[in-house]
């Protein structure tokens, strides 16, 4: 084992133990933050009340090696390291200044969130719009203003679009939590930041169950209307020609068989109405376990193109097809809630 290897963990230690009481200051500001924002509907103008701004671990160690030098320079009494130490404290000041000018501004909003599966992703897209002349650069946003997840650039007069994953794990609404918008350019020795918690949800479906399962066959007012009616679908056979009807249906080959004119009948099968009834299911099965399965017929009767309606206690959905229908049964599955 390496000289190397041996120091890496005394440094991580000394590292944590010099950076301790910056944490802690950290800590309290941000609880004195966060009891300061509220949850607006947005859009959200950041201003420089709202902005909050410490050197990055790269500004503490630059400054560190300025104290360095300043102590050579006035060591030796040499006026080019004192020029050269002024002149790079200067630089910290310039990049303060644009660190925290970076993000002056700039109005956050929250757009729609699409709706999701439970156990998928759930992503909140943010529009960053600037209306100074200027191009934001690195204008990063995340749960954690530490890790940040998304990073943008914004044109002079532009909107940009970040997207904010969140996992979703139960069925139902889920609001986005506080967000941070953070910027460390141009040099990273600055870290701006500010809190945000705008008035956005995104709607979770129940986890679809394994596919497989067929909706149970029904009695009374439910399961499959099967049939036929006149049409313009399928050829049904010939019947005698009435007046009205057109000539382009007149069945001219069966003329030499049949005394009497022929016409072309057609008819068309009716639509399957499918009813998925929440009281069909197992009686031991949960809540949850219901609601899955219901979600999973959902898809399948959409998918195969037949229309179908959705019994739950306390709300029907007449049969139908169509993504707005789709959408409907899912979100109604979605914001169930038992009755106890």
């Amino acid at each position: 084992m390496g000289i190397g290897a041996l120091l890496q963990p005394s440094a991580e230690r000394f590292g944590l133990i010099l950076t301790q009481p910056f944490r802690a200051l950290r800590r309290r500001m941000e609880r004195y933050i966060f009891s300061r924002v509220q949850r607006i509907p947005g859009p959200f103008a950041i201003t420089p009340r709202r902005v909050y701004i410490l050197p990055t671990r790269y500004g503490y160690g630059y400054g560190l090696l300025l104290l360095v030098m300043l102590v050579g320079a006035m060591n030796y009494s040499n006026s080019m390291a004192f020029a050269l130490t002024f002149l790079l404290a200067g630089l910290v000041l310039v990049s303060m200044h644009h660190t925290h000018a970076n993000l002056l501004g700039i109005a956050v909003r929250a757009l729609a969130a699409q709706p999701v599966f439970a156990g998928e992703q759930a992503r909140f897209p943010l529009g960053l719009e600037s209306a100074a002349p200027r191009t934001r650069y690195a204008i990063c946003a995340g749960w954690s203003d530490m890790a940040a997840s998304a990073s943008t650039d914004i044109a002079p007069n532009q909107q940009a679009i970040v997207t904010l994953s969140l996992p979703a794990s139960r069925r139902g609404v889920l609001r986005a939590p506080r967000f941070s918008v953070v910027t460390e350019f141009p040099l990273g020795l600055f870290h701006a930041w500010t809190w945000i918690e705008l008035d956005n949800d995104c709607l979770v479906y129940p986890a679809p169950a394994p596919p497989g399962s067929a909706p149970p066959a029904a009695t009374g007012g439910t399961g499959l209307r099967t049939g036929s009616r006149p049409g313009q679908e399928e050829f049904a056979g010939l019947r005698p020609y009435q007046r009205g009807d057109a000539a382009a249906s007149i069945h001219w080959k069966s003329l030499p068989k049949h005394p009497l004119l022929q016409v072309k009948a057609f008819a068309e099968t009716l639509e399957k109405d499918l009813w998925l009834d929440w009281a069909e299911l197992p009686a031991a099965w949960d809540v949850e376990r219901r609601l899955s399965q219901l979600t999973r017929w959902v898809l399948d009767s959409d998918g195969r193109g037949l229309a179908y309606g959705l019994r739950l206690p306390g709300s029907v959905r007449p049969p139908a097809r169509g993504e707005l229908h789709r959408q409907e049964c899912l979100r109604a599955l979605a914001l169930f809630e038992a009755k106890a």
